[in-house]
């Protein structure tokens, strides 16, 4: 089913976290908090054995790899200027974290599968992010993000929240040609991009208005041109959102345990729905799971680095810039 606008009254959020931007890498802790103690202590202490020994299935501590090959595109965005290797570079050498792994994605060659884990997951967020913002693709040419009814598409987070590019973010939006989707290919992002939702608001990939969004969606591209099947792509993306919303799901997860269905035996393309991905779906699902409170940020969610918002607002809960 096709994906349908967000609604007028959603609109305002998707505009707002415009103007919360760029910060540093995504900083996942390694183990999830319990809650204090309260009248069903046995209780909380099973759920937190339960959230324990999921996390080692959701977010594998070796992490996950991924069927496609970044190569050089990193040098490729840094010299189309969708990168600004330097501003790049100064968020993560502030918290002295631009490591030889960030360094070679960035500037080098690899040849290898790529691989995502806690500690890189807001890493190659970045990286999807600016791929799928800068890449030529109809979905960005035609798609909800260009509908005359949401004032043009320079006005989400994934486009204004873009400040690392060399000059205005929309000079990159949807120009440079990294690589050339067959008629095939791009059926098959478009279909998939309409069917992966995230938690942090109401939208599939197919309108990515946030840095997730548009970064998932750099990835479909990324694997759609190297041949990756449909059935890899929908378990990639499920692989991938779990370590950059970690606590949304590992409480699909627990939901998904207690209806008697192991994780490693969920459909990817079902948990990826709006009826449990969506913002909306999500907390109908969480209002059926007590878990213990995480430790982790509800949205994988970076570090603000102080810039100005447009306008006065709580920062967004899941889904804001990083």
């Amino acid at each position: 089913m096709e994906n349908k606008p967000v609604s007028p009254y959603m609109l305002p959020m998707a505009v707002v976290i415009a103007g919360i931007f760029i910060a540093g890498a995504v900083l996942y802790k390694d183990r999830l908090a319990p809650t204090q103690a309260d009248s069903s202590g046995g209780q909380t202490q099973k759920n937190t054995r339960q959230i324990s020994a999921l996390e080692k299935v959701v977010l594998p501590e070796t992490g996950v790899i991924l069927p496609a090959t970044w190569g050089d595109l990193g040098s490729k965005l840094v010299s189309t200027g969708a990168i600004d290797a330097d501003k790049f570079k100064a968020i993560y050498n502030q918290r002295e974290a631009f490591s030889d792994e960030y360094k070679n994605l960035l500037l080098g060659q690899n040849g290898g599968k790529l691989k995502i884990t806690k500690e890189n997951a807001g890493y190659l967020l970045n990286l999807f992010w600016a791929l799928g913002l800068a890449s030529k693709n109809p979905i960005l040419d035609s798609g909800e993000m260009v509908n005359p009814r949401y004032g043009g598409a320079k006005n989400f987070a994934s486009t204004a929240g873009w400040t690392i590019a060399e000059g205005d973010p929309m000079n990159h939006y949807s120009k440079h040609a990294f690589f050339t989707l067959t008629p095939t290919q791009q059926a098959l992002v478009e279909k998939v991009s309409k069917g992966i939702y995230r938690p942090c608001c109401g939208n599939s990939t197919h309108f990515p208005d946030c840095n997730h969004g548009m970064a998932m969606l750099g990835l479909l591209e990324l694997m759609a041109s190297q041949g990756v099947n449909e059935q890899d792509m929908w378990k990639t993306a499920l692989a991938v959102n779990s370590y950059w919303f970690p606590d949304t799901y590992l409480t699909i997860a627990t939901y998904m345990k207690n209806k008697g269905v192991e994780w490693k035996d969920v459909n990817p393309q079902e948990m990826l729905s709006s009826a449990y991905s969506s913002a909306q779906g999500y907390a109908r699902i969480a209002s059926q799971v007590t878990v213990p409170n995480s430790s982790q940020s509800g949205g994988g969610c970076g570090v603000d680095t102080g810039t100005p918002t447009p306008a006065p607002s709580p920062k967004q809960q899941g889904g804001c810039g990083i």
